[in-house]
């Protein structure tokens, strides 16, 4: 079992190659944006975990796949795996627990792209203000939710902090 120490270090070495990453379709790097979205929950005040959710929400955009597969084989004992079409929400969250980080910062970092079909399903404002990028991606995360698929997502404890790093998540493009 890896030290706490080696778990920090592992996930340092992520951001540093998301210095390396292009953010998908953006004019900014994977590093950049994770910065900035951990910048805007700290600016306004959200607790650490929700911080570090932040920082952390595109991990699985940038994990490397020999490394993720080596994470999720470790604890399963070994054999063929294949994480198939999962998307980096997933990925990423899935990466996080393996690593040890709290269940609180997995499922916030594994519902952005949830969140986002939230937003685009309730506020018809929302998908007008998202990049062309995100909209395009937008179609394959399964679109907008339908009215039931909002209503339960209300409902989820975590509800308001999902939202909140999503709508970071959004903001955090600048160049």
């Amino acid at each position: 079992m890896a030290s706490p120490e080696d778990k920090v270090s592992a996930v340092f070495r992520l951001l540093e190659n998301g210095s390396k990453q292009g953010y998908i379709g953006e004019d900014i790097s994977q590093l950049e944006h994770a910065l900035q979205a951990a910048l805007q929950a700290t600016q306004e005040a959200a607790d650490n975990e929700t911080v570090l959710a932040a920082l952390l929400h595109d991990v699985g955009q940038f994990c490397p796949a020999k490394e993720l597969r080596r994470m999720l084989v470790e604890d399963i004992g070994g054999g063929d795996l294949d994480v198939g079409a999962a998307g980096h929400e997933k990925l990423g969250a899935e990466y996080l627990r393996k690593v040890g980080f709290s269940d609180n910062v997995c499922d916030l970092v594994e519902s952005h792209v949830v969140a986002k079909r939230y937003l685009t399903a309730t506020d018809p404002e929302y998908y007008t203000g998202l990049s062309q990028a995100s909209k395009l991606s937008l179609k394959f995360q399964g679109g907008p939710f339908t009215s039931d698929e909002a209503e339960a997502f209300e409902r989820d404890p975590l509800f308001k902090q999902k939202v909140q790093l999503r709508k970071w998540d959004d903001a955090s493009k600048v160049v």
